[in-house]
């Protein structure tokens, strides 16, 4: 069968999926109509703003809607009235109802930053760092009522390395998914995902996780626990939250310091130092004694670039030329 255009309805909110749009946009399918979630206050002014997603619909002169619900007969109608053959859904944060998830003639499929089952839920790439899995990658599924629970059409994969962060991993995966994305939109026009070409795969719901969305309290660093899993954190909520700890400063006072980059450190033999204590601070970072899952301190983790509080984020060597005094061996994070 030829391919033909389809009618599209995208459906997004952030970064991430404002990537996907920009490529559906530039196919040679047809965007009818973009969703997105209502402006946000944003910034110290708290100015309302809207999404990367509005912001590239409006670039293109699309339609933009933005309920604060799907679950209204009126949200539900407007929808209907676009006539799409087919929904897009990338990081949306609003509910489908079954009835919407009926309404494109080939119905919702969602671009989900995981091998499923491996992590469903808000949080796929975060969770996959902190876990210190070494591969992740996109899934497109076809959508149903559950959570991310819905036939896989196609997956891309992609390594993660030890360096990555949420933030590198998040663009492998926008460059890795859309051209899946568009693979799957071409077989659904054309027919081939019907004829067996790219066929439905049910999920495996005993492998599934649940990617909970991180607060701002789980990035607080608990030093007790292995540098490798105080590292994982690190990266994997980078650039959002980021982890932080207490610092005690000049006048006694505590404050929170956030960590923008770290390295599983190399000093050894450390048994008798507590964890979250300064061990060495030069050029290369500050080396702060671990501890184990016995609770021990006996590795380390080298902070390589700090925020300190009302500061800019610096590496390290800038941080000592002005605050030291802060990090002398001794010294006790928290």
């Amino acid at each position: 069968m030829t391919t033909s255009a389809l009618r599209i309805v995208f459906a997004g909110t952030p970064d991430f999926a404002a990537h996907h749009l920009n490529a559906v946009i530039e196919s040679d399918h047809e965007v009818v109509g973009v969703y997105t979630q209502p402006d946000r206050p944003a910034g110290r002014g708290k100015k309302l703003t809207a999404s990367p997603v509005k912001t590239v619909a409006l670039e293109h002169n699309l339609p933009v809607y933005q309920p604060v619900s799907l679950r209204n007969e009126a949200a539900q109608a407007e929808l209907a009235s676009l006539n799409a053959d087919v929904m897009v859904v990338v990081a949306y944060g609003l509910i489908l109802p079954q009835v919407v998830l009926d309404t494109p003639k080939h119905g919702c499929i969602n671009v989900h930053a995981s091998i499923l089952p491996r992590w469903r839920g808000a949080a796929p790439i975060q969770r996959a760092i902190e876990a210190g899995d070494t591969e992740s990658g996109v899934t497109i599924m076809q959508m149903d009522k559950g959570l991310d629970t819905g036939d896989m059409l196609l997956k891309a994969t992609c390594t993660i390395e030890p360096t990555d962060t949420g933030g590198s991993l998040h663009d492998k995966l926008a460059d890795i998914g859309t051209p899946a994305l568009l693979t799957v939109l071409d077989a659904i026009a054309s027919g081939t995902i019907a004829s067996g070409t790219l066929s439905p795969e049910k999920q495996n719901d005993d492998l599934a996780n649940y990617a909970s969305k991180i607060s701002k309290a789980e990035a607080a660093v608990d030093w007790s626990q292995p540098a490798e899993v105080i590292d994982q954190k690190i990266r994997g909520f980078f650039p959002f939250p980021i982890c932080h700890c207490v610092l005690t400063d000049e006048k006694g006072n505590e404050k929170s310091m956030r960590i923008h980059a770290a390295t599983v450190g190399q000093l050894e033999n450390n048994a008798s130092a507590l964890p979250g204590e300064v061990l060495e601070a030069n050029n290369n970072g500050i080396t702060v004694a671990c501890g184990t899952s016995e609770g021990a301190a006996s590795q380390t983790i080298t902070l390589t670039k700090l925020q300190l509080p009302g500061k800019k984020a610096m590496e390290v060597k800038d941080v000592l030329n002005g605050y030291s005094h802060l990090f002398t061996p001794g010294t006790q994070l928290k």
